[in-house]
């Protein structure tokens, strides 16, 4: 029987300290026992966040305080690597591999200071320090266990284009790489420690696919080298029914299909990076969540079809940092072409439109996006309108960052009815104001707008309206 192959991502929290990384180093050991595996693994926790500080106070031209945080960063992985490895010999092995990315990452911030300007380019090289210090100490920490392992920076396997700060992987070249490198390795029974978050041009120019970027990472690499199945290990259960923060009653759910992660993820459920499921698809890899302190529990196995309830509501998700921004007033609707441009020019500036509404008179057009894109989005808006706004045929340009997004998601939600009518019914008891309404086109979803102090109000009444704190689905 041919042997399984798993690919496992782990998360900051799961290589947070030097127990966590022993912790993440038992599990990646009694997995390839089994069968092969290859384990993706991300910076620890809040390294990266670090690293983006210590850019932007080179950009201010303050060299000594970057080189600051770069020493710090030596400090915190010279104390994790002496406590994870016991041995000075072993130490020898791995401490020269780490002195040269933080040599790198001082080199970057003096040159960053001295020009005062941080490019994309630069920044990313800079926030990729923390995944190329963690590989090898997991690395090293597997190899204490007895089983071999070799830690490989994924500029070697994922080839992208050149989009800084979110680049695309270019799945054929990665295939080709992939495969090229980690296939010998694990003929030879080496469990290859990849680091997550990273890639590269096929000039060899390291990018980076996005802030938690780590997961698709693994899902990239899992669709490359034809695996069996991947798992992401982070610090939840799996995927809830709810953030457990705002909601005490809710549980893991334990099968859920690529669209319903997808949209979970796409509306704000911090478990997945939304680009996650992509490459995964066409092979249909299932792919897991599970939790890797608590690792005796099953997690949640996300799947083509998921598990049908007769298409009744699965979870529920909310985002906070968005804002609504309405372009409209009485003289647009004999205005041709006002939502044409409205969203051409969005596209422009790369803002990422979460929700649209569009009143039936169609005097505004409502939409959101993530509050970090605001600005620039209606600034460009303002310059585009400018005519029509001074001879008052577009009336208003307006921001509110004071709202949130729900997201009530589930298979063929659409095909079944009341949901709608449940959802706001209830909603309505509790008080809570609805802003704007959209349903999604892909039966999954039904988002609605409100005010931000009422996102707990809102996923408490919903969760107790469908019975999801009720026996798994």
């Amino acid at each position: 029987m041919k042997a399984r192959l798993q690919v496992m991502k782990f998360g900051g929290t799961s290589v947070g300290d030097a127990s966590c990384i022993a912790r993440t180093a038992q599990i990646i050991a009694n997995a390839a026992k089994e069968n092969p595996c290859i384990a993706v693994v991300s910076a620890m926790s809040g390294v990266t966040n670090r690293l983006i500080e210590a850019a932007k106070k080179a950009e201010l031209g303050n060299a000594g305080e970057a080189g600051a945080v770069i020493d710090a960063l030596r400090k915190q992985h010279e104390i994790t690597l002496t406590s994870l490895i016991p041995r000075e010999e072993e130490h020898a092995r791995t401490r020269p591999r780490l002195e040269e990315v933080l040599a790198e990452g001082r080199r970057l911030c003096e040159g960053t200071a001295l020009l005062r300007e941080l490019t994309p380019r630069a920044l990313d090289a800079i926030s990729s320090l923390g995944e190329r210090l963690s590989a090898p100490l997991v690395a090293a920490a597997v190899k204490e266990l007895g089983l071999p392992s070799e830690a490989i920076e994924a500029t070697e396997l994922i080839v992208t284009d050149s989009f800084h700060g979110g680049a695309e992987p270019q799945m054929e070249l990665t295939r080709a790489k992939s495969q090229a490198r980690l296939r010998p390795l694990l003929e030879k029974g080496i469990a290859p420690v990849v680091t997550g978050f990273i890639g590269a041009t096929t000039e060899g120019q390291l990018t980076t696919l996005g802030r938690g970027g780590s997961d698709y990472s693994a899902t990239i690499l899992g669709a490359a080298m034809d695996a069996d199945e991947v798992i992401i290990w982070t610090d939840v259960d799996g995927v809830l029914t709810a953030d457990p923060r705002l909601v005490a009653e809710a549980r893991t759910i334990p099968v859920i299909s690529y669209r319903e992660a997808a949209e979970l993820a796409y509306f704000g459920a911090k478990v997945l990076h939304p680009k996650t499921l992509n490459p995964v698809v066409q092979a249909a890899i299932p792919v897991w969540i599970r939790n890797s302190f608590t690792p005796e529990k099953p997690g949640t196995k996300i799947t083509p079809e998921g598990r049908s309830i007769g298409g009744g509501v699965k979870a529920l998700t909310a985002i906070r940092d968005v804002t609504l921004i309405s372009v409209g007033g009485p003289g647009i609707v004999g205005l041709p072409d006002v939502v044409g441009r409205t969203f051409s020019t969005t596209a422009e500036v790369r803002a990422n439109v979460l929700l649209i509404s569009q009143s039936s008179s169609q005097n505004d057009i409502c939409f959101i996006v993530s509050t970090v894109d605001a600005q620039r989005t209606v600034e460009a808006l303002r310059k585009e309108f400018a005519h029509d706004l001074a001879h008052h045929k577009v009336e208003h340009i307006t921001v509110d960052s004071n709202i949130a997004i729900v997201a009530v998601v589930g298979e063929n939600m659409r095909g079944t009815p009341g949901i709608a009518g449940r959802t706001f019914n209830a909603l309505g008891r509790d008080n809570v104001n609805l802003i704007a309404i959209a349903q999604g086109s892909s039966e999954s979803n039904i988002s609605f707008v409100i005010d931000k102090n009422a996102v707990k109000t809102a996923l408490n009444t919903t969760h107790r309206e469908f019975h999801l704190d009720g026996s798994p689905n």
